[in-house]
């Protein structure tokens, strides 16, 4: 099964509770200008999602803001991620950064791998 050519053409959306801790994560790192994420090959499902806080902008990054907040995806990334939301949680079971994906046809239980 192959990625959708129009759910790869759409954005990502940043939730205003992703926004949110995203700068103030990065307000507390000096330097640092937003958070990268990126899939990677691997993870119990497939592809997995790395997130990295980062100073700087790559050829390749495409911009997300929100409310100060700054999510760069690169390219070929964005091929799996389009149309996915980006969403800050803080309940009973811990704070992650969880992502939305219309894409991915099955994840593992942690939500930190998809496959497509």
């Amino acid at each position: 099964m192959g990625v959708d050519a129009k759910s790869a053409m759409k954005g990502v959306e940043v939730t205003e509770a992703a926004a949110r801790r995203i700068a103030k994560i990065v307000a507390s790192e000096p330097g640092k200008m937003g958070l990268r994420i990126s899939v990677e090959g691997g993870g119990c499902s497939g592809f997995s999602y790395k997130f990295d806080l980062v100073d700087s902008r790559n050829g390749d990054d495409v911009a997300f803001t929100r409310d100060g907040a700054t999510v760069l995806i690169d390219e070929i990334s964005l091929v799996y991620m389009g149309g996915s939301v980006i969403d800050f949680v803080d309940d009973l079971m811990g704070q992650s950064f969880q992502i939305k994906n219309p894409n991915a046809v099955a994840s593992c239980g942690c939500g930190t791998s998809f496959s497509i």
